[in-house]
């Protein structure tokens, strides 16, 4: 019942710090100055510092020592760019202030409650922004006794009624946004309460079919996101949105992804660092994403914008780098064509897998003297045993980078039966084609030749067979 309150207090609602999440990295920031004078009771001679949220990270922007009285100064010639910003303590408390257009301004509170003792003069966003965080506590208060009260209920009546007030509760503070976005239509924070709540989804049309719904919650889930205005990434809110409508709404299929991924983009463009932020995140998400061929978002990102010269953030180094990993991953995508591997076998004789007559091969890339292949090798081997062979599935096993006789000797203590092959002159180029920088890499190719699941661990490949046997039975 207090999920929309819960949502919408978020940005606000802190009382611990994660020292590891402050990095000590400068954002930008414009012409001009700030100052912001404060007064922490209760905190003498220590540091304090100036913080500020960035897509799904902190970073510090500025330090500053109490006098005795608890008295610091941020000061600073350059304009800090706007967002929510985080005063944190020695203690790894803090609290968080707006920082907009007007940058001289102070405030006083005390450690033993930052929302309730604040104090604000000369900023009207924060004075704002505090009166609401003091009306959330107050509602957030009466809801936790209504969940006590809840929980010793004794009649089905009693349940309904505090259900009742605890729905009031949560209207109450969705009615105090309503008011505040309508009094006050320039102020940055009434842009954050619209880009907080999710769609709410009509009565289906008549005719329309079962899915209607979560279309239309998809296409409206970002409608009130503002894309040009780069001060959103200096929230909480913007990240959580962008990560959650990409991962758990879109359906994590690779071209419907880049359909969205390119309307997000362009949604982004008319400001420059809010389509860096989301050109990067959406490359470096799925260029790291350990769902099976969800890299080819990643290569769909770095054809359309990166190698169209279009990321200026990238220098020619990182812009290198990236164009080389993408000719690797299309090269082996879900349902392109395996490339090839003609090897040697242990004694030297070519072999050549197209040769191979099997309706599935299952190909892994290992060594012999690699800690994590020790417990994995087996266990493919026992698989091979019990359920590949006997329905004609082929392993074709390439030794990476072991010596020969580690090798051999390897396979015959272990007795591997498949395919053991190897390539010690690189002549297939196997390591750029599959992309292999680490071991064991499995990938599986079908009778067609093409590669049908890829980077893929032993149990997902028990799972894949029994579920494969178990339907053509």
């Amino acid at each position: 019942m207090n999920k929309i309150l819960t949502l919408l207090l978020a940005i606000t609602f802190t009382n611990c710090f994660a020292e590891s999440a402050l990095h000590l990295k400068h954002s930008p920031a414009g012409k001009g100055g700030y100052k912001i004078s404060g007064n922490i009771k209760e905190l003498s001679n220590v540091d304090v510092y100036l913080g500020n949220y960035y897509g799904d990270k902190q970073y510090l922007k500025d330090t500053a020592h109490t006098d005795a009285s608890g008295n610091f100064v941020f000061e600073g010639k350059e304009t800090l760019p706007g967002g929510i910003y985080l005063v944190v303590t020695p203690r790894k408390t803090y609290f968080e202030l707006i920082i907009d257009k007007v940058q001289t301004f102070s405030f006083a509170t005390d450690t033993a409650d930052f929302i309730a003792e604040m104090k604000i003069k000369g900023s009207e966003d924060n004075i704002l922004f505090y009166e609401y965080l003091k009306n959330g506590i107050v509602v957030q208060q009466k809801i936790d006794s209504l969940q006590k009260e809840l929980k010793n209920a004794k009649t089905k009546a009693d349940t309904t009624a505090l259900y009742d007030q605890m729905k009031s509760a949560n209207k109450s503070i969705n009615d105090y946004r309503d008011k505040f976005i309508k009094d006050h239509p320039a102020v940055f924070l009434s842009k954050l309460f619209k880009a907080i709540p999710e769609p709410e989804v009509p009565e289906r049309p008549a005719g329309a079919d079962s899915t209607w719904g979560y279309f239309y919650y998809r296409a409206h889930y970002l409608d009130n996101v503002d894309f040009g205005d780069n001060r959103m990434l200096r929230t909480p809110v913007f990240h959580q949105k962008l990560e959650k409508f990409l991962t758990q709404i879109v359906p994590q299929i690779p071209d419907t992804i880049n359909y969205e991924a390119d309307k997000l983009v362009d949604r982004a463009r008319p400001d420059s660092e809010m389509f860096k932020y989301v050109v990067w995140w959406i490359t470096y998400h799925y260029e790291t994403s350990k769902i099976m061929g969800l890299d080819e978002v990643f290569a769909h990102m770095v054809e359309k914008y990166v190698m169209t010269g279009q990321c200026w953030w990238y220098d020619s180094t990182q812009t290198k780098k990236l164009i080389q990993k993408y000719h690797e991953t299309v090269k082996n995508c879900i349902g392109c064509p395996a490339p090839p591997l003609n090897m040697l076998d242990m004694y030297m004789n070519p072999l050549d897998i197209k040769e191979l007559k099997n309706d599935w091969i299952v190909v892994v890339f290992w060594d012999p003297t690699c800690g994590h292949c020790k417990k994995e090798i087996p266990k493919l081997d026992t698989l091979y045993r019990e359920l590949l062979r006997p329905h004609g599935v082929e392993v074709w096993g390439v030794n990476m980078d072991g010596i020969q006789k580690e090798w051999m000797d390897y396979v015959e203590e272990h007795h591997l039966e498949w395919i053991n092959v190897w390539d010690p002159y690189n002549q297939s180029k196997f390591r750029e084609t599959y992309g292999i920088k680490t071991t064991p890499v499995i990938y599986v190719i079908d009778k067609n030749r093409k590669i049908a699941y890829k980077r893929i661990d032993v149990d997902t490949l028990r799972e894949i067979f029994e579920k494969q046997f178990k339907e053509k039975k």
